[in-house]
Order: structure tokens, then C-alpha cells, then sequence
């Protein structure tokens, strides 16, 4: 009876105490035993969460270079601490991938024998009755003045409305009846189980096979699905450049919707794309919450600022004509932006000739002009004006040295090779004209989108594991594991079980769990066994 009581799980038989042997094929299995635990499957899963904190307080290499860059010349003595244990690469790192791993395999070695023993249970018959039903958690005992054939009867009918499992035995004059249910919990943990393999599987198969590329777009001009357009790339180890699906897109317009209060209602992308080469144009409204899906890629809207234009005249006539440069938004309740232009070379120089450099603060709606700082009163452009910085001299793209696009190289500054020669505040329209008589003139804007395409192949196989983890954790949260025995005898011992005109019913239930929930449907099912009669439906 221990037996019937404590196995109501299909989990692995637990092995008793066994000499101990130090070959090496022992200590293997030993350590696989460990592995393949249940226990240690959480413990791996906890760490996994534990070891993916990193990735989300510190800047990724893989997701912003400059971030990492700025965080080192912050902590110049803890940065290379932190990149010693590749903090910085959390999610690519051994370490993080050996957890993965191990997860992985532990979750498929408790998974595989459990799956096999429930479903040879699936196939077995209730468990024939314990000989003492008096000693389990639940038990009971009345009489009916009904044959035990006929009670047991009338308690099939019972259970078997009630969607049990029902056999039946007959041991001499006595009668009985042993039921079971709730196997769906054991399949809803399977299931849950199983899907969370399939889902980091999934997670898996899309770091390996997908790829993602982010760039800055300018109204009226667009980009195609070409690792080299974008400003930022990276791809998994299976992803190849000519792997990329065809994809060419426009920025027609850009435009957002404001509440009273200033705050953002909507931003709207308007896009024209084309899915290959020479092949109809589709637009699209582009939304933050509505990216374009087409062909297994996604194109999402990130973020929006302004490009000031410009046009640049130097002294011998030669022009750059309406070029613009994306400047960053510092402040995202009035879009107050700062960035850089930087003209390696006017039209028709010679190398050596000095260059030209344009630091500059833009803001949608100037509060104030002249001599003071521009002050940004609201992110709509009602009055557009530009603080600039004019330097000339080296500005060191020359080196070959890596450069923020969106700055300058302030060593060339502190250098001295990089001077500034003059500064200016300007309205749409107005000029700045410096000591050699190269005039600076403010055209006005352009405004920008950050896109975001990213390609995952695992995309579908993560979003039908979770649904499946949901299900089966809803089933194995909501079924109970249940076992019913009844046994029916005479109360005279002499008659038989056709003469008998009385009946002595024994009842013992048994949980897997909840089992101060099953007092009261135990009791409901022998109010059920005691009243039921036979051939009553």
C-alpha cells in the first residue's frame, strides 16, 4: 500500500542507497544522475536569470560600441575588470553559453524518461486496491441494501460521468472498483517542459540564423537590405551577406501627432517599398507599434529627430549645396539635438587644404535668440533656429581612426590642429559668414527615423513554444491527480454476491496534490456512492 500511496508521479523510480563505485563509468553516471535532475534544472534556469542581469545594467558591444567606449573612460580602473569576464558580451560569452548548454541538456534528460514513464502509465490500468483502505488520507465506509455487483454498479456510473478511469475486479463474493484521473497534469507538465526546450531551441536557431541592421533615414531619401548601408550590423555565425532578403525602402514623410500637453499621441512613417529589384512599389504607414512584416523580416520605427540642412559657400564660389547631417536629440521633451558636420574637403581642393568642421545645437522651437544659449520650448518645429560651432584646421578623418559620426575628435581640438574661427546662432535663412569670407547659411530641416530590420528565423517557433508552456502550465496548476478504490462485499459473509441483499462499501481516496481540497469532492463522491442507484443515469 506504501507503494500506491507515495507513486503517483510518473518522475523517475528514486534509486535506494547502492554501493558507491569509482570506476569511471560510475562517477559519469553519477554526474549525468545529477545533470538530468529536476532540481538541477531549476537551479540552472535561476542562474540563467541571474547570469542575463549583466546584459541589462551594462552597455553591449553588440548593441552600442560607444556606450562600452563611454563607460570605459567613466571607469577606466573597473572596466577592465568587468571586460576580463566579458560583461560586455554577456550574452555571447562562454560562461553564459555553458549555462545555456547545460540547461538545455539537463531539461532534455529529465524530460525523455518522464515522457517514457507516463505514457506506459497512460497504457496501465488503475492500480488494483490498496488491502487497508483505512489507512489512507481519505477513507469511508457505509452500507446500501443493494448486491455488490449492483453498488459497484451504480459507483461506475458515478465515476465515469465524472470522467474517470474505471476497472473493475472481482475477487470471490467481493466486488471492486479502482479509478484514476488527472493524467492531463502530468501531460501539461511535459508540455511545458518540452516547450521550454523548444523555446530556447528557438532563441538558439534565431541568434545563429538571423541578422539586424539599424540606420538613420532622412525624409526623401531610403535605404535597401545591404549589411553595408547600415550604421550599425551584426548577424549570427550562420547568417551570410548574400543571405539577406530584397528589400528597398523610402521615407515619403514623417510626421507625429501631439497631445495638449505636448506629450507624443503617434508617430507615423509614411514608406514606400519595393520587395526586389524594378518591382512594384507598396507604401506602408510605418507606426511604432505597427512595423512592417514582409517575407520573414521586420522593420520596426525606434526613434525620430531633425536634420538641419545646410549650405555652404566658400570664398572662390565652389559650394556644398542643402546637405544636412542627423543631430541627436538630448532633451526628448522639446528635441533639443546636437551633432556634428564635418567637410573633409570643399569642391575643387587640393589635399594638405584646410577643412572644415560645424558643431552645432538645433531646436525645434527657439525661445530665444542673440548672444545667449537657444532654449527649446516644444518638440514641434515652430521656429526652427541652430547654435553653431565653426572649426577649421585638420579634423583627423585622415588617420584612419574611428570616429563618432555625430561628434568631433576632440583631441584634434585639444591638439590645436582643429581651431575654432567662429560661432553663431541662426534662424531659417540667416548667414554666418566667417573671417575668409566662407558664408554659412541655415536652410532649414529635414527630419529623420531610426529603422530597425531584423530578421529571426525562430520567430515562430519561440511564439508557439510560449503559447504551449501557457497551456501546459494552466493544465498542471488546474488538474489534480486523483485515485479512488472501492471495495464491495456482503455483510453477510455466507451469502453470496447474487444472494446478498446487503452490501459493505469501503471507499479510500488518495492526491497527488491538494489534498485538503480533495476532503471535500471525496466527500461528495461518497454522498454520490451511497445514493446512486444502479442503472440510473
Amino acid at each position: 500500500m506504501t507503494e500506491t500511496v507515495e507513486r503517483l508521479s510518473t518522475a523517475p523510480v528514486p534509486v535506494g542507497p547502492v554501493r558507491r563505485s569509482d570506476s569511471p563509468l560510475a562517477v559519469v553516471r553519477r554526474w549525468w544522475r545529477l545533470l538530468t535532475s529536476m532540481r538541477t534544472a531549476l537551479v540552472l534556469l535561476f542562474l540563467l536569470a541571474v547570469a542575463a542581469v549583466p546584459g541589462s545594467l551594462l552597455p553591449q558591444r553588440s548593441l552600442n560600441q560607444s556606450k562600452v567606449s563611454a563607460y570605459f573612460a567613466e571607469h577606466p580602473d573597473l572596466a577592465p575588470v568587468l571586460d576580463r569576464f566579458r560583461m560586455f558580451d554577456v550574452f555571447s560569452s562562454p560562461w553564459f553559453a555553458a549555462i545555456y548548454l547545460l540547461l538545455f541538456v539537463s531539461l532534455i534528460g529529465c524530460i525523455v524518461p518522464r515522457t517514457r514513464l507516463h505514457f506506459r502509465a497512460t497504457r496501465q490500468p488503475p492500480p488494483p486496491v490498496p488491502s487497508r483502505l483505512d489507512r489512507l488520507p481519505q477513507a469511508a465506509s457505509f452500507e446500501r441494501d443493494l448486491s455488490p455487483a449492483a453498488v459497484a454498479d451504480a459507483a461506475t456510473t458515478v465515476l465515469r460521468r465524472g470522467r474517470w478511469r474505471v476497472v473493475r475486479r472481482r475477487i470471490g463474493d467481493t466486488v471492486e472498483v479502482s479509478a484514476e484521473k488527472g493524467y492531463l497534469r502530468e501531460i501539461g507538465n511535459l508540455a511545458f517542459h518540452s516547450a521550454l526546450v523548444a523555446l530556447l531551441a528557438g532563441l538558439a536557431f534565431g541568434k545563429l540564423n538571423g541578422y539586424e541592421g539599424s540606420i538613420l533615414v532622412e525624409e526623401g531619401s531610403g535605404f535597401c537590405n545591404s549589411f553595408q548601408q547600415y550604421d550599425t550590423y551584426r548577424n549570427g555565425p550562420f547568417a551570410e551577406a548574400g543571405d539577406l532578403t530584397p528589400l528597398c525602402a523610402d521615407l515619403e514623410r514623417f510626421s507625429v501627432d501631439y497631445e495638449d500637453n505636448l506629450t507624443p499621441a503617434r508617430f507615423l512613417a509614411e514608406l514606400t517599398y519595393t520587395r526586389e529589384l524594378g518591382g512594384p512599389a507598396s507604401a506602408y504607414p510605418l507606426e511604432v507599434n505597427s512595423p512592417l512584416r514582409t517575407d520573414g523580416i521586420r522593420l520596426y520605427l525606434t526613434g525620430h529627430g531633425f536634420s538641419p540642412r545646410f549650405t555652404i559657400t566658400y570664398p572662390d564660389g565652389s559650394q556644398f549645396t542643402d546637405i544636412s547631417v542627423p543631430f541627436i536629440p538630448e532633451e526628448q521633451s522639446t528635441l533639443a539635438s546636437t551633432g556634428a558636420l564635418k567637410l573633409p574637403d570643399r569642391p575643387g581642393a587640393g589635399a594638405g587644404d584646410t577643412q572644415l568642421a560645424i558643431e552645432g545645437f538645433f531646436v525645434p522651437t527657439a525661445a530665444s535668440m542673440g548672444d545667449s544659449r537657444l532654449i527649446s520650448v516644444d518638440p514641434r518645429p515652430r521656429n526652427p533656429a541652430v547654435a553653431i560651432v565653426v572649426y577649421e584646421g585638420s579634423i583627423g578623418l585622415d588617420s584612419g581612426a574611428a570616429q563618432n559620426v555625430f561628434r568631433l575628435d576632440q583631441r584634434q581640438i585639444e591638439r590645436g590642429v582643429l581651431e575654432r574661427v567662429d560661432a553663431g546662432n541662426l534662424l531659417v535663412g540667416q548667414s554666418l559668414e566667417l573671417p575668409d569670407g566662407t558664408e554659412i547659411r541655415f536652410e532649414g530641416y529635414r527630419q529623420w527615423v531610426a529603422l530597425q530590420l531584423s530578421h529571426d528565423p525562430g520567430q515562430l517557433t519561440v511564439l508557439i513554444a510560449s503559447a504551449v508552456m501557457l497551456l501546459g502550465l494552466v493544465c498542471s496548476l488546474v488538474v489534480r491527480r486523483r485515485r479512488v478504490w472501492l471495495r464491495c462485499r456482503p455483510a453477510d459473509p455466507g451469502a453470496g454476491d447474487e444472494a446478498a441483499s446487503r452490501t459493505v462499501v469501503d471507499v479510500g481516496g488518495l492526491a497527488r496534490a491538494d489534498s485538503g481540497g480533495f476532503s471535500s469532492d471525496f466527500a461528495a463522491l461518497v454522498k454520490q456512492f451511497s445514493n446512486h442507484r444502479a442503472g440510473k443515469d
